[in-house]
């Protein structure tokens, strides 16, 4: 007897659009060869545009810039001398190298994860959902880790607390993937960000810009995160948690055969509480980071200070603003040598070395990805189809009237939509930043400022992408609590998270933008 066919699954209008969304993702290449099929696509434009002479004045200057192309005895030439150069010299390679060296041992060593670990096991069980918030914005500081280690550990403190733990993993997850591009301490982003900004701006020569460095966007990042952090926490205090109740999904996971799997084997393998030896360990790094930071005052705020500029201050240039890079470092690795020699996680150099190892092995497909990203960033401005686009993108904005803060939602908008398909913030960047960057500058606006504005689009929909791998390791987490849970059910729960983030940093940014308020040390919003 054959069986009956079962009759077709409906599909509604948004599964429709994610299936969409998939299909339309699947076919972009991964990053690598999009750049490499970039590379090649600029190659033949500024070839075709140099043969038809074509050149661009930037306004204020007194010389033309005249398109160079690739496929030409001088376009070969420049390639073939300068690949390696384009490569090393990238910008981004510069800072965000060191920065995670440095972070490696405070991750490796524990110190992160201790952290995370005491703020949720000491906040009472009302204030669960805004500490997880929290963490779950500013976790970004542990790049990618942040997927697999808040929302588990938070299900677990709202188990605990006798809340609902799917609430916890869906808002740690949802906290740390929306507020990916912001956090109230500089991270390995903010130096990558930071480096493809200043690089693109090459496509403008003798321009006057404030530089971009690493804290550039400091003051925006600390606001958006408190505020994008209370808005997470409420948002899984009043929508998530009383829906998942409505529903009726379950608070206990589901073993394979059907049945209630007991608590002890995830407590065990996931404490909220810290042990008195990884107590004693963040009182000593935080000891540290007191008398580091004594040092460092010391250092600068005498008047003689060699770290202060000619006019004997820090603004907007100076010897101190350029040592963001030491500074980072150095608080990561002295707060993660002081936390690992205390728990016992690092017994010597060798252990310090593994740990920075490991933490480059993590970032290798980067260093990769960079070689094509570097040579593509350079071929865009050692051609001038940077500055053509700038120049010409900037006289049609003006043409339209198109040229204050509307121009800047669409540049957001641009980059949510944007976000669905590439993953990369670094890729994304990289692709935008060359072509938005001089443009914006061109009418106006300071490369921090652009930058600042990316931040804001980058990071709210890739909670609802399928293109988002971590979302795959989200969904197999959900399911030991909801085996029947799909991926409509994940991006169903994730919504809720998305508008709401991008409406309130949006509006963090008309603040400092119509305020005119200071986007970091040093580094305002409007050219001049």
């Amino acid at each position: 007897m054959s069986a009956t066919p079962a009759p077709p699954v409906k599909t509604g209008l948004t599964d429709k659009i994610l299936n969409g969304v998939e299909r339309a993702g699947n076919k972009l290449p991964e990053p690598f060869m999009l750049f490499l099929i970039l590379f090649a696509i600029t190659g033949v434009v500024s070839t075709a545009m140099a043969m038809a002479d074509v050149e661009v004045t930037v306004p204020g200057s007194d010389e033309a810039t005249v398109i160079k192309g690739l496929f030409t005895g001088e376009g070969l030439t420049w390639l073939t001398t300068t690949l390696g150069e384009n490569y090393i010299g990238f910008p981004p390679l510069v800072t965000v190298l060191p920065i995670l060296l440095a972070i490696g041992i405070s991750q490796h060593s524990g110190l992160l994860a201790a952290a995370i670990r005491k703020l949720f096991g000491s906040s009472p069980s009302w204030m669960l959902p805004y500490v997880v918030g929290f963490v779950g914005v500013v976790s970004s500081i542990m790049a990618d880790s942040a997927f697999v280690v808040v929302p588990p550990l938070a299900a677990l403190v709202f188990k605990a607390a006798g809340r609902h733990p799917v609430a916890g993993l869906l808002g740690g997850f949802a906290a740390a993937g929306a507020g990916y591009s912001t956090n109230i301490f500089p991270t390995s982003l903010d130096a990558l960000f930071a480096g493809i900004t200043t690089s693109v701006m090459d496509a403008l020569p003798d321009f006057e810009f404030t530089s971009v460095n690493p804290v550039s966007n400091w003051f925006f990042n600390i606001a958006s995160s408190l505020v994008l952090g209370f808005v997470a926490g409420f948002i899984i205090d009043r929508i998530l948690e009383p829906r998942l109740n409505r529903q009726g999904i379950g608070r206990d996971e589901i073993t394979e055969e059907g049945e209630v799997a007991t608590s002890g084997e995830s407590a065990e393998q996931m404490r909220a509480e810290l042990t008195p030896t990884e107590n004693k360990g963040l009182i000593a790094a935080v000891i540290a980071a007191v008398v580091l930071t004594a040092i460092v005052l010391a250092a600068t705020l005498v008047p003689a200070s060699p770290w202060r500029n000619e006019d004997g201050g820090f603004l907007p240039e100076s010897p101190l603003l350029d040592s963001i890079v030491f500074l980072v470092v150095a608080y990561f690795i002295v707060l993660g040598l002081t936390y690992g020699i205390v728990v016992g996680t690092l017994r010597s150099t060798k252990d310090a070395v593994a740990m920075m190892t490991e933490s480059l092995k993590e970032m290798l497909p980067f260093v990769v990805l960079a070689f094509i990203l570097g040579n593509f960033i350079a071929l865009f401005n050692w051609s001038g189809i940077g500055t053509w686009i700038a120049v010409t993108g900037a006289a049609a904005l003006e043409g339209i009237g198109l040229t204050g803060f509307p121009a800047v939602l669409g540049f957001i908008l641009l980059a949510s939509c944007l976000n669905l398909f590439i993953i990369s913030g670094s890729g994304m960047w990289a692709i935008m930043a060359a072509v938005f960057v001089p443009m914006f500058a061109l009418i106006g606006y300071e490369p921090a400022f652009t930058q600042a504005a990316f931040r804001v689009g980058d990071s709210a929909t890739q909670v609802i992408t399928p293109m988002n791998p971590y979302m795959i390791v989200l969904l197999g987490m959900l399911r030991k609590y909801e085996p029947g849970a799909g991926l409509g059910s994940l991006m169903a729960r994730m919504l809720p998270f998305v508008v709401p983030f991008w409406f309130v940093w949006t509006v963090i940014l008309a603040v400092f933008f119509f305020a005119d308020l200071p986007l970091g040390p040093g580094n305002g919003i409007f050219l001049g």
